[in-house]
This record gives structure tokens, C-alpha cells and sequence, in this order.
């Protein structure tokens, strides 16, 4: 026995400390929040697809009953989305607002194919499409962007893969989700597809504003109030316009607490936030944007609800978590960027600057763990990520509507991070902690080439190549380590990667057509954890889909259908794995498989009412053993087999004004939270649920109101669940859906 396992015996025994230590110098990552150590678009939104009350006097005065064209830059120029060959989905805003939906998880809830895996709260989630995740990741598997500005770590070390935006939908024009791989034109991370926030652009000829002010109250928790405003001044008509927005929500909760921080609402706090964007277009040919971006979310404790793993119920009730310490957290960010635009007439080019900052400070309760171990009523585990990063792209679009079309740039990411983790015992003081401070530099080199063979064929070609660079410094220290001084070591890697795309287009018709997607994409590998058997770096892994698909306008363009099939390989997954002592790193290992169906439709049968639809069916599972996670066959986690939408609006006049109701249904089938065999996150399985939501509204002229209701029937559907505490004695830590909220929302325009 070597003198470390002596000191853990003497101090610990019998608690399993090796799988502590395996979270806490894997996990130190980020990778696991709780312990540590189509590329791009622009849309015009059809008002059938938003269930807007402006929208339903227009479509009561007009005998067509033709749904609206979409037009999107999924491929980095304006077309319509049905021309364009690839799944593109828009989420209106204005819808998302009007249905009472508040964060990540509300927004792509109607998003068959789509998971959101929350980690205690808003802000703290990963995102999984088509079921490219192994559940706790090292690095984030799809890519999040701010119009053309890519948000958040990429690295493995400053909590990237469990942090996706929850950005506020103030002054949001719309959200966009590509599904797929989006390697050639948006590099690394974006394997499984993108999501996109797309911010409304000021006005250089009108001056215009709004302020809202909504409410809302939830079964059995808290009411919830927001405020906000927008105004858009034009500062020389037709040259420079400056928008400027702002907002505060209080968030009531609903999650109770027993034990010494016991209380009602616990998960209750504030978010805030704004922006303020220049536009200014010198001549015809120029065009410059700034915008700035802040927004903050604070919350008084986690919503986790404890549940048993075996039986799959509540310990103590619904929406009850039991802690003898408060969970506050907080998260903040802001971003700067810079769009100058140029048009040559052959070309346009595009330089796109930013600069971002984030912070997360979490404190987790731990005493359940730790508290029988050293004889104390408390134990918490603390950690802050500290993110800066710049960026620069420059990109050249050639002219449309030659016969050949081409895009060519190059981009270059410099970030650096904080990761502090800190475990500590009442009178025990340091246990354990960890500082991890890391530094990440791309440089990358990307461009497409387009061949419209014929009025109907066309063939596309992509390639990016990416070199990126790593540094990172592991210092740890605590009595579980021994308490002598800290150890430092430092680390480093570098890599080059390459993704490809081609694409196969034919149209069968003017308004339908079909196509064939191939496509790569990839996650950067980086430097490991110096401990015994560990290798110094892991690699990046790959994947590629194999996409085909079917787009169409029918029935005199009153009918919108989408279809995709595809398969998708992925090898060298990255994963967290231990050595003979239990100490954990990461590395490369197995292979997946994921097959699956797609098909969405929005059918306007008559001019006042509209029915959309969706399904997707995922078939995702190892195909190789992966050390660390589970055998071959088995499923990817939180990952449904089947999952699927279905919602109507009907405008009509009500009083002489314009008036909207809708109904819409979700449908979420059964999902693996864990590895059978894993003993770091043991399987955990969450059941099946569907939840209904009621919304209406009416136009009166300056002043708009909105109703709605989510939840409808009150479902205590788990969102999500958190096992890896379980193998350490503590609770499976499962996220809750909002109870039965009902509210409203009241806007003037001027």
C-alpha cells in the first residue's frame, strides 16, 4: 500500500474516496458539473408558423391560405430553406415569448430529435442533436452562436460541454437549429449540429419601440415577473440607426427544501440582461454593426428534485431536494462584436471581431457524502470557470446565381480559462482542490465551392483544416491528497484536424427537390491529467453523417414538408475513463452509431388555421467497446428512440380585433441517463411523458396581450437526471419539469 492509499485508509475508510477523486480529476475538466478534478441564418418567419395576433387580421382579410417563404443563410447566403440541402429549423421568437417560454430547454422542448440536459438549473445544460452525446462530456458536441459569433469554451477545461447559453429572447429575431454535422463552415464542436441566436438588426429609417411587462404563477412555487423595453432611434435616415434594449425577469421557483436549509421556492432568482447595437452603411457597398451583449442569471439554490435509482420515485416528494446547505449560483457573460461588411460586386467580404467574457460560481451541498465520513453536519463543493476569448474571421462570399459559387475564409479563436474547485468539510477545512488554468489558440482555413450544373442539379464540395494549440497547469492539494504542499504540472498538445461536406442537390419540381448530404465533423482533443497511466494528450474524435433528404412546398404551397434520413459514425469518442487507482482522466475509445428518421410539416388548410407536426425517431448506440463508459450495444444516454409535436393555431376577430389561440403536445419517449455497468454514472432510467400548452392573445392596436398556460396537466415529467453521485452515497439528482404555470404578457408598441 503506498503512502497516499495509507493516508486515505487512516482518514476515510470505508467511504469510496477513488471514485471521488476520479470525479474530481476527470470532472475537474468541467466536464461533469457536479464535482470537479446550416450553419448560421437569417429568417423571414412565416406569421403560420407564430402565433401572432398582428398576423390574424391579415390572414382573415386574404382569401390565399399559402404559407409564407422562409429565407435562411444556412450556407452563408440568403435563399429560400426548402432550396437549401440540409434540416433547418427556425423558432420564431415572437412565438417562443407569446407561449411563455423562458429558457433552453422550453425553447427546443417541440424539437423532436433535440435533448436538453439541464444540470441544476438554467444556464447549466448541454445540448444534444440526433443523439450525438455520451451524456457528461469532455467537450460540448454542438456549436452555439450569436449571429455570426461563436459563444463558449471549445476547449476541455472551463466547463464548455455544461454551460450552453440560455440567452433571454429580448430583441431576438429568431433562433436557429441546423441538424448534422456543421465542420466545414463552423468548426469544432459542432458535430451533432448548431444552434444559433439571431438578434434583430437596428432600423436606419424609423424610430420604434416596446415595453412589455409579463407575469406568471406556478403550481405549488413562486409568481414570476418580468420587464422590458426596447427603442430604436435612427441617427441619420438610411445611414446610421442604434437599438438598445434591456430586461429584468424575477424567476420564481418551485423546488422545496428539507434539512438545515430547508425553505420553500429555493430555486428562485433574477435574470438580466441587454444590448445595445450600432448599425451604420456609409454607401451601398458598406456595411458596419457593433453590438454589445450582457446578461447575468443568479440563482438562490439548484432545482434538483432527490430520487431513488432504484425505484424511480422521489425521496422525499416532488420538487423536493433535501441539503443542509444553500445552493446559490450565478452566471454571467458579455460579448462584443464587430461586423464590417464590404461588397465588391463579385464578392462581399465579411470581417467578424469579437470579444467575449464569462463567469460561473456554483456551490453544490455535499453533506450527505462527506458529513458521515469526518463526523460534521456540513460539507460544500465549490467552483468558479472563468472564460476570455477572442475571435476573428474573415470570410469572402462570391456572387450568387452563377454557375460557380464559392466561399473561402479563415478564422482564428485565442481563449483562456479558469477552473477552481474546492471541497471542504465544516472543521475539516481543504479536502481537496483544484486550480486548472488552460489556454487554447485555432487558427483554421475553410471554404465551399458550388456547381450549378443545371437549372435543377447542383454539387457542392467543403473543406476547413484547423491547427490548434494547448496549454494547461494542473495544481491540486488537500488533506485527501495528503496535505502537503500543491503539486503543479504542467501540460500541453497540438493537433490538426480536418472536416469535409458534399452535397448533391436535384429539384423535382419548382417547389420540390431532393438531396444527398455527406458531412464530417469533430471536438477538439487537448492535454490530460498527469497521473499514472494516463497518456499526456487525447485525440479529437470524429464523426460523420450520411444524410439524405426531401424538401417541398405542396397543395398550392399550402403544405411544408421536411424529411431526412441518415446515419451517422462516430470513432475515437472522447470520454473520462480511471486508472488502477481509481484516479481518472480522459482519453479516446469505442465507437457509436446512431440511425435515425426525420419529418416535419406545417399544413395551413384553411387561411385562419395552421397545423404543425414533427417526429423523429434516433436509433443510437456503441458499436465498439468504449473503456470507461459501456460494452458495445449499448444506447447513447439521453437519447429518446421516439419523440415527436403536434400544435394548432386558429386567428380569428374577436371585438373587431385580431385574435389568436393555439394548442400544442410534446412527446418525449423513454431515455437512458447512464451506462448499464458504468459504476461512475450508473443507468438511471427516465421515464416517458408528454405535456400540453394552451396560448391565445389579441391585438389591440398600440397594446398586444398574450396569454398562456404550460404544463397544462400539472406533469411531473424528469427532464433530466444526474447519477453520479449515487456510486459516492448520494441521491440520484433529477430535474423537474415547471409545474402547471399559468401567465401573461402585456406589450405596447410605438
Amino acid at each position: 500500500m503506498t503512502d497516499f492509499d495509507s493516508h486515505i485508509a487512516r482518514h476515510v475508510a470505508p467511504f469510496p474516496v477513488r471514485k471521488l477523486l476520479s470525479l474530481m480529476f476527470t470532472v475537474a475538466s468541467g466536464s461533469v458539473p457536479i464535482c470537479a478534478m446550416a450553419q448560421g441564418a437569417e429568417a423571414v418567419v412565416p406569421a403560420a408558423s407564430a402565433p401572432r395576433a398582428a398576423s390574424a387580421a391579415s390572414a382573415a382579410a386574404d382569401d390565399t391560405i399559402q404559407l409564407n417563404q422562409v429565407v435562411i443563410t444556412a450556407s452563408r447566403r440568403r435563399e429560400p430553406a426548402r432550396e437549401v440541402p440540409m434540416q433547418v429549423d427556425t423558432l420564431s421568437a415572437e412565438k417562443l415569448q407569446a407561449s411563455g417560454a423562458s429558457t433552453l430547454t422550453d425553447y427546443l422542448a417541440e424539437e423532436p430529435g433535440i435533448d436538453v440536459k439541464t444540470t441544476g438549473g438554467t444556464g447549466n445544460g448541454a445540448i444534444a442533436i440526433r443523439g450525438v452525446t455520451t451524456g457528461d462530456q469532455t467537450i460540448a458536441t454542438v456549436s452555439l452562436y450569436v449571429d455570426d459569433v461563436a459563444i463558449g469554451s471549445s476547449s476541455a477545461f472551463a466547463n464548455g460541454a455544461a454551460s450552453a447559453l440560455d440567452m433571454a429572447l429580448l430583441d431576438l429575431n429568431h433562433i436557429e437549429v441546423l441538424r448534422g454535422p456543421q465542420g466545414t463552415l463552423y468548426g469544432a464542436g459542432a458535430m451533432g449540429g448548431l444552434l444559433k441566436y439571431v438578434t434583430n438588426e437596428p432600423d436606419t429609417s424609423e424610430l420604434s419601440g416596446q415595453v412589455s411587462q409579463g407575469a406568471s404563477f406556478t403550481r405549488g412555487g413562486a409568481a414570476s415577473f418580468t420587464t422590458s423595453g426596447i427603442i430604436n432611434v435612427p441617427l441619420k435616415e438610411d445611414v446610421a440607426g442604434l437599438r438598445v434594449s434591456a430586461f429584468h425577469e424575477r424567476v420564481g421557483g418551485f423546488v422545496d427544501a428539507t434539512g438545515a436549509a430547508a425553505g420553500r421556492d429555493v430555486d428562485s432568482g433574477d435574470n438580466q440582461g441587454g444590448r445595445v447595437s450600432l448599425l451604420v452603411e456609409p454607401s451601398s457597398r458598406w456595411k458596419v454593426r457593433l453590438t454589445a451583449t450582457g446578461q447575468e442569471i443568479r440563482r438562490d439554490g439548484s432545482d434538483y428534485v432527490d430520487y431513488d435509482i432504484a425505484t424511480g420515485q422521489p425521496l422525499a416528494g416532488h420538487a423536493t431536494h433535501d441539503i443542509q446547505l444553500a445552493e446559490p449560483y450565478s452566471m454571467r457573460m458579455g460579448v462584443a462584436t464587430a461586423d464590417i461588411e464590404y461588397d465588391f460586386g463579385w464578392a462581399r467580404l465579411n470581417s467578424i471581431s469579437s470579444a467575449q467574457a464569462s463567469r460561473s460560481i456554483t456551490r453544490l451541498d455535499y453533506s450527505s457524502i462527506f458529513g458521515p465520513v469526518f463526523d460534521v453536519p456540513t460539507a460544500s463543493f465549490d467552483t468558479s470557470y472563468f472564460v476570455h476569448k477572442q475571435t476573428q474571421e474573415f470570410r469572402l462570399t462570391s456572387k450568387g446565381g452563377t454557375p460557380l459559387e464559392w466561399i473561402a475564409g479563415l478564422y482564428d479563436d485565442h481563449e483562456t480559462g479558469q477552473n477552481y474547485q474546492y471541497l471542504s468539510a465544516e472543521t475539516n477545512g481543504d479536502l481537496l482542490h483544484a486550480i486548472l488554468p488552460s489556454n487554447y489558440r485555432e487558427r483554421a482555413a475553410y471554404g465551399d465551392l458550388t456547381w450549378n450544373a443545371t437549372s435543377r442539379f447542383a454539387l457542392t464540395a467543403g473543406m476547413r483544416v484547423a491547427r490548434n494549440v494547448q496549454s494547461f497547469t494542473q495544481t491540486g492539494g488537500g488533506e485527501l491528497l495528503g496535505g502537503g504542499p500543491d503539486t503543479v504540472s504542467p501540460g500541453g498538445s497540438a493537433e490538426t484536424s480536418r472536416t469535409y461536406l458534399a452535397t448533391g442537390k436535384y429539384a423535382l419540381t419548382p417547389t420540390s427537390n431532393v438531396y444527398v448530404r455527406i458531412a464530417s465533423g469533430y471536438r477538439p482533443g487537448g492535454p490530460n491529467f498527469a497521473i499514472a497511466d494516463a497518456p499526456p494528450t487525447f485525440k479529437h474524435d470524429t464523426l460523420w453523417s450520411y444524410e439524405a433528404g426531401y424538401k417541398a412546398d405542396l397543395l398550392n404551397k399550402s403544405l411544408s414538408v421536411q424529411a431526412a434520413l441518415y446515419d451517422i459514425h462516430w470513432s475515437q469518442i472522447q470520454q473520462a475513463t480511471t486508472n488502477s487507482e481509481g484516479l481518472g482522466y480522459n482519453t479516446n475509445g469505442g465507437k457509436a452509431q446512431i440511425q435515425g428518421v426525420e419529418l416535419s410539416t406545417t399544413w395551413r388548410p384553411l387561411s385562419a388555421l395552421t397545423l404543425v407536426g414533427g417526429l423523429a425517431y434516433n436509433d443510437a448506440r456503441l458499436t465498439q467497446d468504449a473503456p470507461g463508459l459501456a460494452a458495445s450495444g449499448a444506447p447513447l444516454p439521453d437519447n429518446p428512440r421516439f419523440s415527436a409535436n403536434l400544435a394548432a393555431n386558429y386567428t380569428f376577430e374577436l371585438a373587431g380585433r385580431a385574435a389568436y389561440a393555439g394548442i400544442g403536445e410534446h412527446w418525449v419517449g423513454n431515455r437512458d441517463a447512464g451506462f448499464t455497468g458504468n459504476t461512475t454514472y450508473p443507468q438511471y432510467r427516465l421515464p416517458r411523458y408528454s405535456m400540453t400548452d394552451l396560448q391565445a392573445g389579441v391585438d389591440l392596436q398600440h397594446v398586444s396581450l398574450a396569454f398562456f398556460v404550460r404544463n397544462l396537466f400539472d406533469k411531473h415529467a424528469q427532464i433530466s437526471a444526474e447519477t453520479s453521485l449515487v456510486p459516492l452515497g448520494g441521491p440520484n439528482l433529477v430535474t423537474e419539469a415547471r409545474p402547471l404555470t399559468v401567465g401573461t404578457t402585456l406589450t405596447a408598441k410605438f
